[in-house]
């Protein structure tokens, strides 16, 4: 029921926030912006499904943004300047996010180090890799491998609906989100998860083995931004190491603290953190397209939203306990 009322209260904002920016602007409403709209959604709805996992553990994970750079920037390069095949690029650069995941988990279970450390260490590591694999210099398609980027590229027209589409990163985002959530509600692995978040001595003492759930959820996380690295550059066709996906951990974090993800863990829902990634690129949208509102202030909303999510959960947490103290 608690969960319930923050995705009400977020996807309240969003339609209100759409509303504003739609009398503000005459363009919001436009079949073009829309659907971009709805693409960049889906994009970085599906990296804040992974920043949901650790989250939901009680960790964090800041490296997403470099993860997605070093994947998105090997991708290419692999392909157009040393010719290996799309049979084992993909996979390869894939494989290579959970691997990341594996060792930020194991890192932050086996070692017990902080978290915040642990993938702090990794946003300069990736970032770097990726700039001295590459040379620091911009990798792309160069218009090859068209059949790959349809995954991405590819739009599904609606009946009566002239100009808008639905891109395919939304029907990407929905399998995602599916298996995200039959795997968060419905497994056992997934109620082990959640309680690990909850109270990691107490799911400990419950004979559940935390250690592993805390490794998979790193693992989930550092997965799917490498496959959001993939759907990125699939997605824009080239990239400069030095700033592709830079901040976009940030993006990531706070759509999940927005869809109600604690951060003391043990609560988080799929569909309110698909609603969170929506409201921030609605967000930046407004910033954008609202003539009075300067450009590069974005990243002050972001911190604005996710400092006002902070408190927001602890101001909920505060009024949980208070009837519960009072409940006979």
């Amino acid at each position: 029921m608690n969960g319930a009322k923050k995705i009400v209260g977020v996807f309240s904002l969003l339609l209100v926030t759409c509303v504003a920016t739609s009398a503000l602007s005459p363009y919001f409403l436009t079949s073009y912006n829309l659907e971009n709209l709805l693409r960049r959604t889906s994009l970085f709805g599906v990296i804040s499904i992974g920043a949901a996992f650790v989250i939901i553990v009680g960790g964090i994970d800041l490296s997403i943004g470099s993860v997605i750079a070093l994947v998105g920037c090997l991708l290419p390069w692999l392909l157009v300047e040393h010719g290996v095949s799309v049979w084992m690029a993909v996979p390869g650069v894939l494989g290579l996010g959970l691997v990341l995941g594996l060792c930020h988990g194991l890192l932050v279970q086996r070692l017990r180090l902080q978290p915040f450390i642990v993938t702090l260490c990794g946003l300069l590591i990736y970032r770097g890799l990726a700039r001295g694999i590459t040379g620091d210099q911009t990798v792309g398609f160069q218009n090859e491998f068209k059949g790959l980027r349809s995954l991405v590229k590819t739009r599904f027209p609606l009946p009566g609906f002239e100009d808008f589409a639905i891109p395919s990163t939304f029907v990407i985002l929905l399998i995602v989100s599916t298996l995200a959530i039959i795997f968060l509600r419905f497994t056992v692995w997934g109620r082990h998860l959640l309680a690990t978040g909850r109270n990691e001595s107490a799911a400990r003492h419950g004979g559940i083995r935390t250690g592993r759930y805390i490794v998979l959820a790193y693992m989930i996380s550092a997965g799917l931004a490498g496959f959001g690295g993939m759907l990125f550059i699939l997605d824009v066709g080239s990239a400069q190491p030095a700033d592709f996906g830079n901040f976009y951990e940030l993006f990531a974090i706070a759509a999940a603290v927005l869809g109600g993800c604690s951060l003391r863990g043990g609560e988080g829902s799929v569909v309110g953190v698909i609603i969170g990634a929506a409201l921030m690129q609605v967000l930046q949208n407004a910033i954008t397209l609202i003539d009075w509102i300067p450009d590069n202030i974005q990243y002050a909303v972001i911190g604005a939203v996710i400092i006002a999510g902070a408190i927001s959960d602890e101001g909920f947490r505060r009024i949980v306990s208070h009837r519960r103290l009072r409940s006979p």
